[in-house]
């Protein structure tokens, strides 16, 4: 679509189609090529041909702006992003700024300009919209708008922070740029951002023409209008002092000073306040340059962008295998995993058999799922009837005979090897012919389960995480002998009940309770070697964990760690791939002398008063720490981070990763890594594989071995390439 039509009013010019009827509107219908309309350098020349086409338009009386596709606009090109470096800073401006120019052209044509928004329109697409003079919208479920730029490092540059703020004023504006929350059409019409909605497509245009031809002097901006000033008051508004103060300490408290783009949002809707619209403009694209720059948009546009559409476009998937879906699934064990299987499994429509060795212990995971829909139905989400047909869904039982025909069957039980095994096969039998075996362990080998199971073939790890409701990952752990077939199916699954699918190879402890594991040995060996407990903590959120790993092991339970490392002893497989010694033996010293389990224990390195905050159990200080122990805090905070990340690049090297981006949204999803490095091993890339390399040395020299840089990293770096 290179080439221009010309013919009576009707042209086309890279996927932008220009139609002028009869009464001189023209529909601008964007079909650029490629599945969506996107703001890179192909929108670029069209919107230039577009506004000098409408400049010199005889009889014009209003502009339509429409779209071919399912989506109205997806927003800026990720991946041309990418590829921006430093010292582009004045070329990056300039293409910026002139592609904001051709939107201020539309913004100030002498006539009515409509956008048709007939699918989601986020980014770069609901700026778009909002050069309009009005905003009609298709108001159809799954249809969303929204600015999810702060989400991937970076703030709506293509004039969202300022005609947000113009548009709503700044109380109302900055959450939508700030916590890049996506809206229905509804919501748009609430929050001023839609004007209208209509209920079918073939309303649409038809609609947006009517108001043209009803408001032909409508064409004005407030804000380039005579004696404008900016809505709900400026910058010497007490209120709005006190909001942006109030926002600024928020903001840093929950981002820890890591994420540049919520401070660098703040920022500019201060200047906003202060200059007029075109200044605001330039100063908005000088913050999006300093952003795309930045190693952690680079991160964050790596790994939640590109890497993520990666996995769930089904890059781990077997290729040339028919797409299945699951009608009936088995979950046995109704504990805190089982049921928050239930939960997800019947909220996506399937038959779930509940099985626990009693029915009463079966009936109380299913109210599990109850008590959840019912929080749904107090907010007004779900009503009744709904809430009614998903608890239908779920069938409690204590007889292994419910669950014949099943397409799938998750065992969810103990981390014990015999009692996994038993429930195995008493329940595998049940299957359809075509079903598979999933294991919801988070340690034990799978190659090691499926020993109990009549077909290994069709046994596969289901690792999900808790709680289940909340948690977005699943790891998929493929055996020795599962068959592409079985992991096919088990990626299927988890789409289908809305979970984000990593596949690993099997290990101990898999990836991402191996990589876990790490953080929490690395907080237990700096407490042994005299730190203060609240100081460790302290310096794991710091870094960006979402806990300290003291805190968080008397999460997950001393006791439960302790059982695992027996039965890993059992085994003979303690200690077999990664050094997690230190935790393991405290834990143990702490649960068998002195009944520290934890908290759901009644408490492990801290206490926990049921009328107030927790503090450090005070016999810790007594046991381990020491007058006179320093280290330097960024060697503690590189301990913490560095440890997880020499163990990601382990888990790569040895085969246990399949994958670059298995790896980045496992440690994101599933053990938590700090947003701004994008993952794990996206660290690495923008930390600088030399500067990398000397830190372990320097680290390896001072602390040890575990220290040590993987080979992969060295090979890498004489390869002059990166981890992608």
């Amino acid at each position: 679509m290179g080439d221009t039509i010309n013919n009576t009013g009707n042209d086309i010019f890279k996927g932008f189609h220009y139609d002028k009827d009869g009464d001189g509107i023209v529909v601008v219908t964007m079909d650029m090529d490629g599945p969506v309309n996107a703001m890179n350098d192909e929108f670029k020349a069209a919107i230039a041909w577009v506004v000098d086409k409408l400049k010199a338009e005889d009889g014009l009386a209003g502009v339509v702006i429409a779209s071919a596709k399912n989506t109205f606009f997806a927003g800026g090109d990720i991946k041309q992003m990418l590829q921006a470096q430093a010292g582009e800073e004045d070329v990056l401006f300039n293409s910026v700024s002139e592609l904001k120019g051709h939107l201020r052209s539309i913004e100030k044509l002498p006539v009515p300009v409509v956008a048709a928004i007939n699918g989601t329109a986020l980014g770069g697409g609901l700026e778009l919209c909002l050069c309009c003079d009005y905003r009609v919208a298709l108001d159809a479920k799954g249809i969303l708008l929204g600015f999810p730029e702060v989400s991937l490092g970076l703030l709506p540059g293509g004039g969202g922070v300022v005609r947000t703020i113009h548009m709503l004023g700044i109380e109302k504006a900055l959450p939508l740029v700030l916590e890049g929350t996506q809206f229905n059409i509804e919501k748009g019409v609430e929050l001023g951002l839609v004007d209208a909605a209509v209920a079918s497509l073939e309303e649409l245009v038809p609609a947006a023409k009517a108001w043209i031809k009803a408001n032909p002097e409508s064409c004005i901006k407030p804000w380039d209008k005579k004696g404008y000033a900016i809505k709900n008051g400026g910058v010497t508004d007490q209120k709005t002092v006190q909001m942006l103060s109030g926002l600024t300490a928020m903001v840093f408290a929950k981002t820890r000073g890591l994420l540049p783009a919520p401070g660098r949002i703040l920022s500019l809707a201060h200047d906003v306040l202060v200059v007029d619209f075109d200044t605001a403009l330039r100063l908005e694209t000088k913050g999006l340059i300093e952003l795309v720059l930045s190693p952690v948009a680079k991160n964050l546009m790596s790994s939640s962008f590109v890497q993520l559409n990666q996995i769930n476009s089904g890059v781990s998937r077997p290729k040339n295998i028919e797409k299945i879906r699951v009608g009936k699934v088995g979950i046995l064990g109704a504990g805190m995993m089982g049921q928050g299987i239930a939960y997800a499994c019947a909220m996506s429509g399937i038959q779930t058999i509940l099985k626990d060795v009693s029915q009463q212990a079966a009936e109380k995971g299913k109210a599990y799922t109850d008590k959840l829909l019912s929080k749904r139905v107090a907010k007004g989400r779900l009503s009744e009837e709904k809430k009614a047909g998903i608890l239908a869904m779920i069938e409690p039982t204590d007889n292994a005979a419910d669950l014949q025909g099943c397409d799938l069957i998750i065992e969810a039980v103990f981390e014990n090897i015999k009692l996994k095994a038993a429930v195995t096969k008493e329940s595998e039998p049940m299957l359809a012919p075509h079903g598979v075996f999933g294991s919801n362990t988070s340690t034990l080998p799978i190659t090691l389960l499926s020993e109990a199971s009549f077909q290994p073939e069709k046994f596969i790890g289901l690792h999900f995480f808790s709680p289940v409701d909340r948690m977005p990952l699943v790891e998929i752990i493929c055996g020795k002998q599962t068959s592409d077939e079985t992991l096919a199916k088990a990626f299927d699954f988890a789409k289908q009940i809305r979970k984000i699918p990593i596949v690993v190879n099997d290990s101990l402890g898999f990836f991402t309770s191996r990589v876990f594991g790490s953080y929490l040995d690395e907080g237990v060996r700096l407490l042994v070697e005299g730190a203060d407990p609240v100081f460790i903590d302290n310096m794991g959120k710091s870094i960006g964990m979402p806990v300290g790993p003291l805190a968080i092991f008397d999460e997950v339970s001393l006791e439960l760690n302790r059982k695992v490392a027996e039965t890993q002893k059992e085994l003979g497989l303690f200690g077999t791939v990664s050094d997690v010694t230190f935790a393991t033996d405290i834990a143990e010293k702490l649960v068998t002398e002195f009944g520290r389990g934890g908290r759901y224990h009644g408490g492990g390195f801290y206490e926990y008063p049921s009328d107030g905050e927790k503090y450090v159990w005070p016999q810790l200080y007594d046991l381990f720490c020491r007058a006179g122990f320093d280290i330097a805090e960024q060697d503690l905070k590189d301990r913490l981070l560095f440890r997880q990340v020499i163990e990601s690049l382990n888990c790569l090297e040895e085969g246990v990763l399949r994958s670059v981006p298995d790896g980045n949204i496992g440690s994101l999803m599933g053990i938590g890594a700090p947003a701004w490095t994008g993952g794990y091993i996206q660290f690495v890339n923008t930390y600088g594989l030399a500067r990398f390399i000397g830190r372990c040395e320097q680290l390896e020299a001072s602390y040890g071995e575990r220290f040590k840089c993987p080979a992969i990293v060295l090979e890498k770096y004489a390869s002059g390439s990166f981890f992608q």
